[in-house]
């Protein structure tokens, strides 16, 4: 039983070591030159901003930066159990390619992510590639006493050095072999602590200050009072509808059902005008709990998903509406179909309503951990957020997930509003 024990410990271990060098080697070898592109293009793209080009240019390259560093946080989480938070400010309402980027600049968060570059292309891809140099490195001196070394001393035309063993002859090269065999023991024992020490590096450079955290919890406390808010509100509302609405018509109804059975001897042509008339409140009745249903949570959204419960949203909107979905890889939580819904369906209202637009565009898709969201019209433009327009609401609603609402409306139009909400789809 207790050798048993020992061999799987052992075994285990052998196991963490060859993953731990394997998956090093694969994040040496992609983050040395991600992390140089990302570095050259933000230093490239910093040096722009007076002369103008920056300002356009930044915005894209220090979010570039942003995914590759979210990406690396994940890595971080699956491989070696190493959770680092993102403390990052959501970004501006405003598309102004100024406000945008001084906005990013403004985040100590985007500072942080250019800190992390160099140290990850140095200090990074060291620790990355420890564990497979630990693992690889005694393969050869194992080789040197099966021959290698004459190949060496053939070529080198002289002592070839295997770390600080110089390989001569046979018996060299077995002690070559030998300080291969102790360097596999090292790698067997620490390649694993190795490869975490690369984890642990990440996280002490890309790693939230306790004021970051503070406000980023403070601002996600705020979001979620105001969705108990919302919700309360929306209770509020149903009960009210079903109130003054279809209860009020179910009991006009029931009144005139007891007048035509009293006046169905007496007065049935008056009867007959009773029954036609509760027949058309019935119909109003249900229509009124068809659309409240409808308010409350839509059938097709919960049947089919986010993509066509839009369409047939499209569908019932009175200006020409064309959707573009790209949500192949699945659906994401119940929760956020719900609030992606209603937003593009506010959002949607508000284009009716006050745009005067001949045509509106929608489109969906996933990407890098994100839906986005995407609402265009040809309208008048001038819509705003706090403006009466009712968009101050849906970004409520998008705080609630931390999401985040931009708004574009020029006067004269075009107008194009862009939610995103962080969400895996499954």
């Amino acid at each position: 039983m207790d050798i048993n024990t020992k061999s799987s410990g052992g075994s285990s271990r052998a196991q963490g070591m060859l993953r731990a060098a394997g998956r090093g080697f694969v994040l040496a070898v992609v983050s040395l030159p991600a992390a140089v592109l990302c570095f050259t293009l933000s230093l490239v793209s910093l040096a722009l901003i007076p002369i103008g080009i920056g300002l356009f240019t930044t915005p894209w390259v220090l979010k570039g930066v942003r995914v590759w560093a979210e990406r690396r946080r994940a890595v971080a989480a699956a491989w070696g159990g190493v959770r680092i938070p993102s403390a990052y400010r959501p970004e501006p309402e405003d598309a102004n390619p100024w406000t945008r980027t001084f906005a990013l600049l403004r985040d100590p968060a985007t500072w942080r992510d250019l800190r992390w570059l160099p140290v990850d292309m140095t200090a990074g891809f060291v620790t990355a590639l420890l564990p497979a140099v630990l693992v690889l490195f005694p393969l050869e001196g194992f080789a040197l006493p099966l021959g290698l070394w004459r190949v060496y001393a053939e070529t080198e035309g002289g002592a070839y050095w295997y770390g600080f063993v110089p390989v001569e002859d046979q018996t060299s090269a077995f002690g070559a072999a030998a300080l291969g065999a102790v360097v596999l023991i090292i790698a067997h024992r620490y390649a694993v602590s190795a490869f975490q020490a690369h984890f642990r590096l990440t996280r002490a450079v890309l790693m939230p200050s306790q004021a970051e955290l503070a406000e980023r919890v403070r601002v996600l406390t705020e979001t979620r009072r105001d969705a108990v808010d919302a919700s309360a509100a929306e209770l509020r509302r149903i009960e009210r509808d079903l109130h003054d609405g279809a209860q009020a018509r179910l009991v006009a109804m029931g009144m005139d059902l007891g007048t035509v059975e009293a006046l169905l001897d007496k007065d049935p042509e008056k009867a007959r005008r009773l029954l036609a008339r509760t027949r058309q409140s019935s119909a109003e009745a249900l229509a009124e709990l068809r659309d409240l249903v409808r308010g409350i949570h839509p059938p097709v959204l919960a049947e089919r998903g986010l993509g066509d419960a839009v369409r047939a949203l499209a569908l019932r909107t009175p200006t020409p509406t064309e959707v573009t979905v790209e949500l192949e890889d699945g659906r994401a939580d119940a929760p956020v179909e719900s609030a992606a819904y209603f937003a593009v369906s506010e959002v949607l209202t508000n284009a009716v309503k006050h745009s005067g637009a001949d045509r509106i565009w929608i489109d969906l898709h996933h990407s890098d951990g994100r839906l986005r969201i995407s609402v265009t019209d040809d309208g008048k433009g001038g819509a705003a957020v706090g403006a009466g327009s009712g968009l101050a609401g849906v970004e409520r609603r998008l705080g609630t997930f931390d999401g985040v609402l931009a708004v574009s409306s020029p006067a004269g139009g075009p107008t194009m509003v862009t939610m995103e909400i962080p969400c895996a789809l499954s």
